[in-house]
């Protein structure tokens, strides 16, 4: 079933592979569900269920003008679930993705749901307000939106190694893993690239939080610099009850490649946890 076809017709193309309880990987922007090849294999190999997935707009899922908001996505992550008969469940959700598991847990409960992770996530809430003072200025997410109008691949090629952490003198990946990332983010739709830019800059996932009531991990990098700790990954662990939180150090934000082997373990040892 490579194909599930979501409520307003859109398809989703999805990866369904190994056996045992499963775990839904839920990429971040502009990327696709196989940015998840080192925790795919990892997960695969120890006995687990992996179910990847590219969100509309992005990769091989279909491409619509439009209904990029996160209503839809935590309806879209529903169906895949419910036409693969998915229960006790983890989600995984990496930067965007982490809405998705904030706004499903909210919008659709919790009784397919054992365990949630939240990966240099999104959530609770980026956009720099009143009340939100720390955040990211509205100016910023509008440059990123014009530097994407003007030229999304030279955009690309310039986020990317920011993305992975990659300096003059630091370079936690090589260049086959940027080129890699520059062809997945590269099939995106430039309608979904732009409007996404919105849905994970500006949806306030504070009052998701109290869908949290499962066990959750929360991972992030001090040195993620796309999605800073302090603003994110730290107020969704010290928000949700009994979550486990854990800070790696420098990290960047495209942890799940330059730290591969320790989220691996990490993601492993919270799967085995009672």
């Amino acid at each position: 079933m490579p194909y599930i076809t979501a409520t307003d017709g859109t398809s989703l193309h999805v990866k369904d592979m190994g056996a045992g309880k499963p775990v839904v990987l839920i990429h971040g922007w502009p990327l696709t569900g196989d940015m998840w090849e080192k925790q795919t294999l990892a997960l695969v190999e120890a006995g687990y269920r992996v179910i990847t997935y590219d969100r509309r707009g992005f990769g091989q899922s279909g491409h619509p003008i439009d209904c990029y908001d996160y209503d839809t996505f935590a309806d879209d992550l529903a169906v895949i679930l419910e036409q693969l008969d998915l229960w006790d469940a983890t989600l995984v959700g990496f930067s965007m993705g982490g809405g998705e598991v904030a706004r499903y847990l909210s919008r659709h409960g919790r009784s397919r749901i054992s365990k949630t992770v939240l990966l240099s996530s999104v959530v609770p809430f980026l956009l720099k307000t009143s009340d939100n003072p720390k955040g990211v200025d509205i100016s910023v997410l509008d440059g990123i939106k014009q530097k994407i109008r003007q030229d999304r691949f030279g955009f690309l090629k310039d986020f990317l190694p920011e993305f992975y952490g990659v300096s003059m003198l630091h370079h936690p990946v090589s260049q086959g893993v940027l080129d890699w990332s520059f062809l997945l983010a590269s099939m995106a739709s430039p309608m979904a690239t732009l409007d996404c830019v919105d849905a994970w800059g500006t949806t306030d996932f504070r009052p998701d939080l109290q869908a949290f009531t499962v066990p959750t991990l929360v991972i992030h990098g001090t040195g993620d610099s796309t999605v800073p700790a302090e603003i994110s990954g730290e107020k969704a662990a010290a928000a949700i009850p009994g979550s486990t939180w854990i800070s790696y150090e420098g990290a960047p934000h495209g942890l799940f490649m330059t730290h591969a082997e320790r989220v691996n373990e990490d993601l492993l040892r919270f799967l085995a946890t009672p």
